[in-house]
């Protein structure tokens, strides 16, 4: 496929989504954002963050002032249906898990090329309300482009739903500092362990920003981690997203 990759685009619409979402968690919840002070004016820039919950793309794009980009599933399998539509109209690069996806990787490459800022969480999933392993796409985009990361905790959207009236949980987002750039050599095996322990620092940066109780694996109380066991497991680890009956649609 070659399909020109633009950064920044659709403008407009994302502009009216970023407003929506600002107001909405100001309605649904007390938002709170800390460590503005991290924030870099520019990119290149590969934003990270943890993912418990459906709506964290959301909170990444209400708390970032960019206009950014975001490679992720395919398939939203825990996402309620009726809010399914809502990353095809802010548009994102889908990767179909278990497999290359190859034109997603491309595009993020090319997004990171143009100074863009593109958003992707490292664990490749929410079916877990605790840190998980990274899954090497975000290592992998680190080192090949060089763009350094910033790392952010979200923890607290998942009391948000369903809605009670006359309840205002708290979300909050925390921003790290930025980490990187990152870099690999070698190749096949070698390479792969290379890209692990750059995911393990990217899930450690994450974990940084978050209470000890949402670190799982990463956790520092002997029980949190014993807890978490099994988390870790990725839920497509022998799948292919999308496939039905042998054929991909």
């Amino acid at each position: 496929m070659n399909q020109e990759i633009i950064y920044p685009r659709r403008l407009v619409i994302r502009k009216s989504m970023k407003f929506l979402a600002r107001m909405a968690f100001s309605l649904m919840c007390d938002f709170q954002i800390e460590g503005q002070e991290n924030i870099p004016k520019s990119g290149p820039l590969l934003v990270i963050a943890n993912h418990f919950s459906f709506i964290d793309p959301v909170a990444v794009l209400r708390t970032l002032p960019y206009p950014i980009e975001f490679v992720g599933g395919a398939e939203f399998p825990h996402a309620p249906t009726i809010v399914q539509f809502l990353p095809q109209m802010w548009g994102y690069y889908p990767v179909f898990r278990g497999t290359g996806s190859r034109f997603a990787l491309r595009a993020a490459e090319e997004i990171l090329h143009q100074n863009g800022v593109l958003g992707i969480m490292p664990e490749g999933g929410s079916w877990a309300e605790v840190l998980r392993p990274a899954r090497p796409g975000a290592a992998y985009l680190a080192s090949q482009t060089g763009a350094q990361v910033l790392p952010l905790g979200i923890y607290g959207l998942n009391e948000i739903f369903p809605v009670h009236l006359g309840k205002r949980p708290t979300a909050v987002v925390k921003i790290g500092k930025l980490v990187g750039p990152f870099s690999v050599s070698g190749r096949g095996r070698e390479r792969r362990e290379q890209l692990d322990q750059i995911g393990l620092q990217l899930m450690k940066a994450i974990a940084a920003q978050l209470p000890d109780r949402f670190r799982g694996f990463l956790a520092e109380d002997p029980a949190t981690r014993e807890a978490a066991r099994g988390t870790e497991e990725y839920p497509w680890e022998n799948l292919v997203e999308g496939q039905v009956e042998g054929e991909i649609h």
